[in-house]
């Protein structure tokens, strides 16, 4: 169960953060401030579905590679606590400082500063877990090619 519960997980937590980046860009260059402020609340609201498909793609992703020491999977294992740190210290808080900020109409200096942070470390967590992913589906792979 944990073999299709992770893979899972994993493209929950990826589209999460690209509908987040997608839509922030998107309401950025061509919305108002109202429909700013709205997307900043929905990605907070989004944070009940990514937190925890993060955590069940880490878990799951430690259980199924804990005893693998090929390149793919110790290629895995370094991405993950980078994207967790770049989640948890730079996305989440930024995303609740946005929120705030577009909430109260305060689109400022430190708004727009954090949000180029907020973009550049979204993108580099999509470009980290697609990496991961590409190493799973080749794993995956592998493992059908070896069964047959």
């Amino acid at each position: 169960m944990i073999k299709s519960i992770h893979p899972i997980a994993g493209i929950i937590g990826f589209l999460t953060i690209f509908m987040f980046w997608t839509s922030t860009l998107y309401s950025e260059l061509f919305a108002t401030h109202a429909t700013v402020a709205a997307v900043k609340s929905m990605i907070v609201s989004g944070l009940f579905i990514l937190v925890p498909a993060m955590v069940i793609v880490g878990a799951s992703g430690m259980s199924l590679g804990r005893r693998r020491k090929d390149a793919p999977a110790l290629a895995k294992k370094k991405r993950m606590p980078i994207i967790a740190m770049i989640g948890l210290l730079i996305l989440v808080p930024a995303a609740l400082f946005l929120n705030a900020k577009a909430s109260a109409g305060s689109f400022d200096i430190s708004f727009y500063a954090v949000q180029v942070v907020e973009l550049l470390a979204g993108a580099t967590n999509l470009t980290l877990m697609g990496l991961s992913i590409r190493d799973g589906r080749a794993m995956t792979a592998r493992r059908r090619r070896a069964g047959k």
